[in-house]
């Protein structure tokens, strides 16, 4: 993501505000991540279809939430591409997100945050949550959209956390 942001990193408070966040407690000691992060989240909608866009940031100790990896996916591709399902309005559906490569080292201090809306306009195309492809996806209905986290639905984000070395 850093590669097509034209002035590097960028502050995803704004984003934040306006989404669903989880923040870790501060950090007691360095934390690297390095690999394929995943995101499973258990959501239902009021719509047949609607996306889930998930950021992870690095949480400095100033608040600047420095925007690291971010990746969509849309309700009715969550089978696959091939072949489409909307969504029953009100069932709960599990949703795996996988997120491009990251490795990042969060220092001792600092907080790791996953923040999830169901859009980043203008990096990803709206989803009008009717179902239709984007050029027929009028009028747009609008999607109240629920995640859920508790015992019978787990969702989370899985890190591929590198242990520290011994005397580092």
């Amino acid at each position: 993501d850093l590669f097509i942001q034209p002035n590097g990193a960028r502050d995803n408070r704004p984003a934040d505000r306006r989404s669903l966040t989880f923040t870790t407690p501060v950090l007691e000691e360095n934390i690297e991540v390095t690999g394929l992060p995943t995101v499973e989240l258990y959501a239902s909608s009021s719509a047949v279809d609607t996306d889930w866009t998930v950021t992870i940031t690095d949480v400095h100790p100033d608040g600047y939430s420095q925007t690291l990896r971010q990746n969509i996916l849309r309700a009715r591709y969550r089978e696959g591409d091939e072949a489409p399902v909307l969504m029953n309005p009100g069932e709960v559906y599990k949703f795996v997100i996988e997120m491009y490569p990251i490795s990042n080292l969060f220092k001792k201090g600092h907080r790791i945050r996953l923040t999830v809306s169901s859009s980043s306009f203008p990096k990803w195309y709206p989803n009008g949550n009717t179902g239709r492809e984007m050029d027929e996806d009028m009028p747009v209905v609008i999607a109240e959209n629920t995640i859920y986290h508790d015992a019978e639905h787990p969702s989370k984000v899985i890190l591929p956390i590198i242990p520290a070395r011994s005397g580092q």
